[in-house]
């Protein structure tokens, strides 16, 4: 049975499960415990009442129409949050109204501010409905904005991500049998939309994700999977300004120590509309990453990357038996893209000389690791049925002459190109039954490899 399979049932089988707990479950109404949607009143309290009313009979909590203004609220085991058509929780834009928590940002262990919606240590949980959670972003971006303008000159570029707190929108932590989906929108959140941490049996399933109204929303990633595992992703819609679906592992010295893979993952039947990538690995790839399965997948004009692997001669960490096929590519400039030296400034971190009274996360980030030790390594990944076109270049794919991309196997890719672009440090790739067509007649050059230095890829023919 394939990992696709597995996924699926366990999909059936939890869907019906939660299906049937939620038929006779009793419906506690938030106005009757005081929450008013009158978009200004505090609903934080009247709302977190409902929750733990719920949680005692296991629950579900749902709003009359209307636009509820709310701090962090935590979901308990086996209830139900129904936000219902013409229903928004809207966060609050002060900074005190999300209770900061042990939890991990950007692949480093921390305190952070509680998201919007919170799941943390539960089980048996369902976030559905038609209506809205709109983190009322831009207040977040521009704190960040300023921040970073500011850090920046100083060397900074790397601080900016954690000194410049902004809620999450929705957090599950270490949890397990989670539901989140039925239509739900989710909307301008002040950093990562979706964050499934160190939690298991997750089902994401129908969302959509729009975090690109009212301003650019700076790391407003939408679907991340961090360090957790038996993870179904599908039928999603996301509008974003970084990574659309991601799977993360843990940052350099301190994802090391807690080594925790992300693993046993289907992300499936979805639309990225703006975002990095149609796929992403990484870059906090130091926990590794084991059976990923992506497919059916549509990334439209303005999305930089088909399939994106990413990382740092920090991060290391094992990525193998990754699947990614059947991706519809319109106007994705990269369709193959990989590169192990990410965003240099943002991914080595060092303290400015004279640095005195640093927080505790800066002293985390900027401990070395040792160099064998932070080389990512990615094997094993087969790639087909891609169908791209009006691209840049075919292929920018790069890593380490020590640390190769080992095993991986590319066909039946359809790509149309201005140029075909390189892979190299690459080792035993084979090709067949590939198409490529660049408006400039390059072939995609193999360097960097023994068996293979400066050969042309033989498109169409298998090796």
């Amino acid at each position: 049975m394939t990992p696709g399979c597995r996924a699926l049932i366990f999909s059936c089988a939890f869907a019906l499960g939660t299906y049937a707990a939620h038929a006779a479950a009793k419906t506690f109404l938030a106005n009757d415990y005081g929450a008013k949607g009158d978009g200004s009143t505090l609903n934080t309290l009247s709302i977190q009442k409902a929750i733990d009313a719920a949680a005692k009979s296991g629950g579900m909590v749902t709003f009359k129409t209307g636009t509820y203004l709310t701090g962090s609220l935590f979901l308990k085991s086996g209830t139900r949050l129904d936000v219902g058509e013409g229903v928004t929780l809207i966060g609050s834009q002060r900074l005190g109204d999300y209770p900061m928590l042990p939890t991990r940002i950007a692949g480093i262990e921390m305190t952070w501010p509680s998201a919007l919606i919170n799941v943390r240590n539960q089980h048996d949980v369902t976030i559905s409905g038609k209506g809205t959670i709109d983190g009322d972003g831009p207040v977040w971006w521009k704190s960040y904005w300023d921040l970073r303008a500011a850090y920046e000159p100083k060397g900074l570029r790397w601080a900016s991500d954690y000194d410049a707190r902004r809620p999450r929108l929705v957090l599950l932590q270490n949890s397990s049998d989670i539901h989140l989906g039925g239509g739900i929108l989710l909307k301008r959140s002040g950093f990562w939309t979706v964050q499934v941490l160190y939690s298991e049996h997750v089902i994401i399933d129908g969302i959509v994700i729009r975090n690109n109204e009212g301003g650019k929303g700076p790391s407003t990633d939408g679907i991340d999977i961090d360090s957790s595992r038996n993870v179904l992703v599908e039928h999603a819609d996301i509008d974003v300004n970084d990574d659309a679906l991601c799977l993360k592992a843990g940052r350099d010295s301190d994802g090391l120590r807690v080594n925790r893979p992300t693993r046993d993952i289907v992300i499936r039947d979805s639309v990225i509309r703006r975002g990095a990538a149609a796929v992403t690995i990484g870059s906090e790839t130091s926990g590794g990453f084991h059976n990923i399965e992506a497919y059916n997948l549509t990334a439209l004009a303005g999305v930089p990357s088909g399939v994106l692997f990413k990382s740092a001669h920090t991060r290391g960490g094992t990525a193998s038996d990754i699947r990614i096929h059947g991706l519809t590519l319109e106007g994705v400039a990269i369709p193959i893209h990989i590169t192990m030296d990410w965003n240099p400034k943002f991914s080595y971190a060092t303290l400015p000389p004279g640095s005195k009274d640093v927080p505790s996360y800066w002293i985390t980030l900027t401990t070395k690791v040792p160099e064998q030790q932070g080389l990512p390594h990615f094997s094993d990944v087969h790639i087909w049925n891609i169908k791209a076109t009006g691209a840049t270049q075919a292929f920018d794919v790069r890593a380490y002459p020590n640390a190769t991309l080992d095993n991986f196997k590319l066909d039946h890719l359809d790509i149309e190109a201005k140029t075909a672009g390189f892979i190299a440090n690459a080792k035993n790739w084979t090709f067949s039954d590939n198409e490529i067509k660049t408006a400039d007649g390059s072939k995609v050059t193999v360097t960097d490899v023994p068996e293979a230095h400066g050969k042309d890829i033989p498109y169409g023919e298998p090796q």
